[in-house]
């Protein structure tokens, strides 16, 4: 049986069992008092709204997180590389040049042909280079978006470990609570062993209780340490660094429960269209690509003077201007282009079409389950209020040196139960917030 260390109990033998019965009393109704005038204190916080606090610490960590997340760093790195594209482009083709020497120098004229250089550069159609900046910068476009797409998941994904671990932390806060309870409550079996009103059966049930709520306290202080390592990776952090949530997360008062449309402008589906945009800036640089390229060059002859020989033109060297034009007469492969970049704008507008389909049921979705945690909220709070007064009744019953301490445990577990559901209800109100803001903001 367990040992008490309240200095009334050890003097217990030099006082008669009324006195005792008595002091025990009052010391059971100021432990009690105590215990659930934190608990009263805890729940009339609630009331209050202290968003702007819990808003400012989570708005530190998304900060930090936007700076030190290798996936954010990811895609702005390959929109950096998309960007940097339009440059890689912005060029004519390569210059050519040509050096030819005469092993079997011909003769002409004014002397023997000795080594012939030439030049050449193609140039693409009028607007070529243009179209191909046009195409690149619109697949900068839709990689951009991937950035703005990452930082919603990141934004998602840290306020939903941020609220997770405030309600294992709640949840931590209440098992304390419960656990003092039991306490007390073993302090008045004990006592009522010696007076004949309990038996030592009542004692082992109130601690095989509490054993039981100490096992749930450190499973959940594990529970805490795997979400803490989840959360610090998201900050891409050392995973032992302790991280602190609001004392208390209240449930919001105003109801903005209402149906909310805003997927229009979702950028997992703005990416579809400036895919698809991208799509036309690719037909138009084929139907340039398949337009003839004028070349420009020059040829010079090296010729030597004739020997033994006096004219005016001896050894005249040779320039040879040239223009040159390259005409796609076999030009399948842009037909086949054209074709490829109509079946590729269809395939954006499914895929589109299916991914506004996914969002818009899982918009629905978290609506509902809100308003679900509203309803389960409202119903806790109420079923609390009741178990607190059933548990009131009980204290009074003892008054008369009557309790039931089957009634106790069972009025204890149904308290438990429902501030247990109560922070949950709130979490999911949280969590599925964040997948509302993910969808619409």
């Amino acid at each position: 049986m367990k040992k008490l260390t309240y200095p009334l109990y050890i003097h217990k033998q030099c006082l008669s069992f009324s006195t005792l019965n008595l002091i025990n009393k009052r010391i059971f109704h100021f432990s009690l008092f105590t215990i659930r005038f934190k608990s009263i204190l805890v729940s009339s916080f609630l009331l209050f709204f202290v968003v702007n606090i819990q808003s400012q610490e989570l708005e530190a960590y998304i900060n930090k997180a936007f700076d030190n997340n290798p996936a954010i760093q990811k895609f702005e790195l390959q929109y950096s590389i998309a960007s940097e594209k339009v440059n890689e482009v912005n060029t004519l083709p390569n210059t050519e040049f040509a050096v030819g020497y005469f092993v079997s120098e011909p003769e002409t004229r004014t002397g023997a042909q000795n080594f012939k250089v030439s030049i050449k550069q193609m140039l693409p159609w009028f607007g070529t280079i243009t179209s191909r900046e046009n195409y690149i910068s619109s697949m900068a476009d839709a990689t951009y978006e991937d950035i703005v797409i990452a930082k919603r998941k990141l934004v998602t994904s840290v306020s939903q470990s941020y609220y997770n671990l405030y309600a294992n932390t709640a949840k931590q806060k209440v098992l304390e609570e419960n656990i003092k309870l039991l306490e007390t409550y073993e302090t008045l079996a004990l006592t009522s062993v010696e007076v004949g009103k309990a038996s030592v059966v009542d004692v082992l049930r109130l601690q095989m209780r509490q054993n039981e709520m100490q096992q749930l306290k450190d499973v959940l202080e594990q529970q805490f340490l795997a979400e803490q390592t989840n959360f610090n990776k998201l900050l891409n952090r050392d995973k032992a660094i302790k991280v602190t949530t609001i004392d208390v997360l209240n449930f919001p008062s105003e109801n903005f429960d209402s149906t909310i449309d805003n997927l229009s402008v979702h950028p997992e589906l703005l990416k579809y269209d400036k895919l698809y945009q991208s799509i036309e800036k690719s037909e138009l640089l084929n139907q340039k690509e398949s337009a003839p390229m004028i070349g420009f060059g020059l040829d010079y002859i090296n010729v030597a003077k004739r020997p033994n020989m006096d004219f005016s033109d001896n050894g005249k060297d040779i320039l040879m201007p040239m223009v040159t034009i390259s005409i796609p007469i076999f030009n399948t492969s842009y037909k086949s282009k054209t074709k490829q970049n109509s079946l590729q704008q269809q395939e954006i507008l499914a895929q589109k079409q299916e991914r506004f389909n996914t969002l818009e049921t899982l918009l629905d979705k978290a609506i509902n389950e809100r308003i679900s945690a509203r309803i389960s909220y409202k119903t806790q709070t109420k079923n609390l209020q009741q178990a607190n007064d059933a548990e009131e009744i009980l204290i009074k019953s003892y008054e008369t040196g009557i309790i039931n301490f089957n009634d106790v445990l069972d009025i204890q577990e149904l308290q438990f139960k429902f501030q247990i559901n109560q922070i949950e209800s709130v979490k999911t109100y949280y969590v599925q917030t964040t997948v509302i803001n993910y969808l619409t903001n």
